[in-house]
This record gives C-alpha cells, sequence and structure tokens, in this order.
C-alpha cells in the first residue's frame, strides 16, 4: 500500500517510527481502520518487518523518540511495541517516563488484551455472577473452616489476571477458589 499525500505531509516522507528511512507504508493501528490517517503511521520497511520480529529489540530503541511523537497512532503503536519488551530495562523506563493520554493507552493495549475465559472443572464457561457448587472439600487458608464438598457459592466474581480463580462468598467470607474445584449451576 502507497502513502497517501496527507500522510506524506504529516510525516515529511519520513517513517514515524525510526525518523531513520523513507517511510513506504501506511500502517493502520488496530483495531481502528484505515478510513482516516489519525489511525496510521507511516513506516519505513524496516520498521514495517521488525514489527512480528520478537528479535528486534535494537532497532525499537528508536521509540525513545517516536513515543514523544504529537500523533495518538504514532504514540499508541509506540506503546504497543513497547510494551512487547517490556521486561528490558530501557523500554521499561520508557514506559515509565511517558504520560500518554489514557485513550492513547486503552488504544495501544487494544490489541495485546486477549479474552479471558474461566472455565469450571468440566470445561462450562464461567461468567461474573454465576452460581457453582463445589466438587471437592477445600480447606480455607487463613480461616479455621473448611468449605465442604457441595457448598454452594453465590454471584462469583472473576479474578481478572488468573483464568484459574473466581472469588466467591463462604461463610460470609470472600475467599479465592480455584476453578477446578467447582462445577457451574445450571
Amino acid at each position: 500500500m502507497s502513502i497517501s499525500q496527507k500522510l506524506k505531509d504529516r510525516c515529511g516522507d519520513m517513517c514515524e517510527l525510526c525518523a531513520a528511512e523513507a517511510a513506504t507504508e501506511e500502517y493502520t493501528v488496530s483495531p481502528k481502520n484505515d478510513e482516516s490517517i489519525e489511525n496510521q503511521v507511516a513506516v519505513c520497511n524496516t520498521c514495517l518487518a521488525a514489527i512480528d520480529d520478537k528479535e528486534s529489540a535494537f532497532h525499537w530503541r528508536c521509540l525513545e523518540g517516536s513515543i514523544w511523537n504529537p500523533e495518538p497512532s504514532v504514540q499508541a503503536l509506540s506503546y504497543r511495541i513497547l510494551q512487547g519488551y517490556k521486561e528490558e530495562d530501557w523500554a521499561s523506563n520508557l514506559i515509565n517516563s511517558v504520560d500518554l493520554d489514557e485513550d492513547t493507552i486503552q488504544w495501544a493495549m487494544s490489541a495485546l488484551e486477549v479474552a479471558a475465559v474461566h472455565k469450571d472443572a468440566f470445561g462450562n464457561v464461567l461468567e461474573a455472577g454465576d452460581t457453582v457448587v463445589l466438587t471437592q472439600g477445600l480447606n480455607v487458608k487463613g480461616t479455621s473452616f473448611t468449605a465442604s464438598k457441595g457448598t454452594v457459592v453465590k454471584r462469583i466474581k472473576l479474578v481478572s489476571d488468573n483464568t484459574d480463580q473466581i472469588e466467591g462468598k463462604v461463610n460470609e467470607q470472600v475467599i479465592v477458589i480455584l476453578t477446578k474445584y467447582v462445577k457451574k449451576a445450571i
């Protein structure tokens, strides 16, 4: 795909990520569509190839400049790429040093989000508010009671960062329960 004249004018014919090579492609930052240059970044062939190459950490040091670009699409793509290297000090420091608009961060992270699916011991999908039944007795850590097999737990909450865990009330205490020990009440 060639670059539209408006995008060429915005980027000055240079890649908006590395600023070292001529821009050759319009890159649409998902999940937006490509109807508007506000959703696009002008990139060079080197950056385009590096986007999907996890061995390109050294190349992405150029994001130290592009993350400060005034265009939200360039900021979002830069932030998204940096997230892939956040375990490295340089990327972590850069992520922590920028103060991007919350909408831009959400746009950047939207492609990285994987829908968390909580399933019970039998493969049934669990949703917040469901009722479950314990399939075995559980010792509840930090308390003096055991939740016996067959205990009904109503209005569960899903643990967002761990699909193997849910929260529910047993004996008026909120506890964390492993999904492999519950059956969805149907």
